[in-house]
């Protein structure tokens, strides 16, 4: 065997040596995560109380409003896309909106899931004469996966908004991609002329000092992303929003990644987390080792099916922040029930099969 021979010979053994350990490294993680998930147990919602599942039998049920549940982030199916309801104190505010029925990449359009969320709003956040107050909405950012459903909702005869919080668009910080192809700048347009069809106030300048929402306090997060030289492309211009609930947090991370150090420059501070939904549907280039080393969340959501969470941001959160990861997809929506003490339930089956 000649010296040629020989080197590819070699070449091949520890290519196959990598591929062998990848796959290795793989099945270990989805064991882990396996293992993980049995720490929370998530069980079928039932919607006993909500407004349209039962008799709440009290003084605000007689008026039409919803009535409380307690603190809850409801984490909607909507496919690979953010649609988060937050419930506090008989309160409700939406993060998002997951898909839309126009996306301007036609390859890329997914039917119906604006319906699925109005359906899902008058369940939940209705009162008793199907109508829906949400104290605010937020749009993270203008890809069609979290702002696409926002003009179907707001256009909703029944649906009432107090506040949008609709960032203005500046194009200097997009990747060209996102300006002509995916048309970020219609999108945006799209919603701010929704709420302006019904009068909802709009404010392009989210507040950067903390709130209460219920027996909630909020906080937006990345606000001034357009002012950092480093960053580049709409992701990196995601708002996260940061929840205390008593001795419960919560981070809702938008689609911020580290490809430009992003969460390098939000993990201190953040800090500890409870509850993370995961950055990014659990793509490459997020949940880094540094964010995850800081936030150890004991729960992650991610807004995508679990097998689509990339292989190195699987290995960070069972590896680095051990911690039980859930998927919107696989669990048909979850909604996650903080409690004052720290403790977080999970209940599933959100919506019809």
């Amino acid at each position: 065997m000649n010296a040629k021979h020989r080197a590819g010979k070699i070449i091949t053994i520890v290519m196959m040596a990598i591929l062998f350990s990848v796959f290795a490294l793989d099945i270990m993680t989805v064991l882990l995560c396996n293992q993980y998930e049995r720490r929370y147990p998530v069980t079928q919602e039932t919607f006993a109380g909500y407004p349209a599942g039962a008799d709440r039998g009290s003084a605000e049920a007689s008026d039409g409003q919803a009535a409380g549940q307690g603190n809850k982030i409801h984490f909607l199916n909507t496919d690979n896309s953010d649609c988060i309801l937050l419930e506090s104190g008989g309160r409700f505010a939406m993060v998002d909106s997951g898909w839309g029925s126009n996306n301007p990449r036609k390859s890329a359009r997914r039917e119906g899931y604006e319906q699925r969320v109005i359906d899902y709003l008058k369940k939940v956040a209705a009162g008793l004469d199907g109508k829906v107050t949400l104290d605010f909405i937020l749009c993270t950012h203008y890809h069609y996966d979290h702002a696409g459903g926002f003009s179907g909702i707001l256009r909703d005869p029944d649906i009432t908004v107090k506040t949008c919080y609709l960032r203005s668009l500046q194009t200097t910080n997009q990747h060209e991609y996102e300006i002509e192809s995916w048309d970020i700048d219609s999108i945006h347009r799209e919603v701010v002329a929704a709420a302006e069809e019904r009068g909802f106030p709009i404010e392009e300048h989210p507040p950067a000092e903390p709130f209460a929402f219920g027996d909630m306090t909020l906080r937006f997060l990345n606000l001034d992303s357009y002012e950092n030289p480093k960053y580049k492309g709409e992701n990196d211009n995601s708002v996260l929003t940061l929840i205390t609930c008593g001795g419960t947090k919560a981070l809702l991370a938008a689609d911020a990644s580290n490809l430009h150090g992003m969460e390098s420059r939000l993990a201190p501070e953040i800090g500890r987390v409870d509850l993370l939904k995961l950055c990014h549907h659990g793509y490459a280039m997020s949940n880094s080792m540094r964010l995850l080393r800081a936030l150890r969340p004991k729960v992650g959501i991610v807004t995508n099916g679990l097998g689509q969470i990339y292989p190195n941001v699987k290995w960070n959160l069972t590896m680095v922040s051990h911690t039980s990861v859930f998927s919107t997809v696989k669990e048909n929506g979850v909604i996650a029930t903080l409690s004052p003490n720290g403790g977080i339930t999970l209940t599933g089956n959100l919506h019809e099969r």
